[in-house]
């Protein structure tokens, strides 16, 4: 099934629901191939949670990130002109894989199975669920308190 939306992302490649700021990147995304987003789409968790477990899943799928093995194409920079470098590869790798650390350690051990799960592995939440041996329909309560929380520790409004 597709259900395409065009979103827009901010310089983080983070995606944003704030549709009121200018557009300067976006991408189209599938929002039956995401299970919060397909959460969203049913009005079953706020865009504040989903902001925060879109900033989660940013965080965990940038830690993922295998190192470069192909040869860097940027430019590089003349003496004239020094331009400020962009930072390491691998530096930005272990700073995400710190973020989400620290996201998943604020949200508390008991919620945070269920988050990761849904927002990150990319399960649903009925198959999350009977591999946490709960019982029906036990796994959206939890994901909405851990995405609840979640936006507590990003601080979003």
């Amino acid at each position: 099934m597709r259900d395409l939306a065009e979103r827009r992302i901010d310089e983080h490649g983070v995606v944003r629901s704030d549709a009121g700021t200018p557009r300067r990147r976006s991408v189209t995304v599938n929002l039956a191939e995401s299970p919060l987003s397909w959460l969203a789409s049913r009005g079953l968790v706020s865009a504040r949670q989903v902001e925060a477990g879109e900033r989660l899943r940013a965080d965990y799928e940038r830690a993922a990130l295998g190192a470069r093995v192909t040869m860097r194409w940027d430019a590089t920079p003349h003496a004239r002109h020094a331009t400020p470098q962009a930072s390491d590869p691998a530096t930005a790798q272990i700073d995400a894989k710190r973020r989400f650390d620290v996201a998943i350690a604020g949200v508390g051990s008991g919620l945070s199975d269920i988050l990761w799960r849904v927002v990150c592995a990319g399960e649903g939440v009925p198959a999350a669920e009977r591999a946490l041996g709960w019982p029906a329909r036990a796994g959206k309560l939890v994901l909405t308190l851990a995405l609840d929380r979640l936006a507590d520790h990003y601080r979003l409004p």
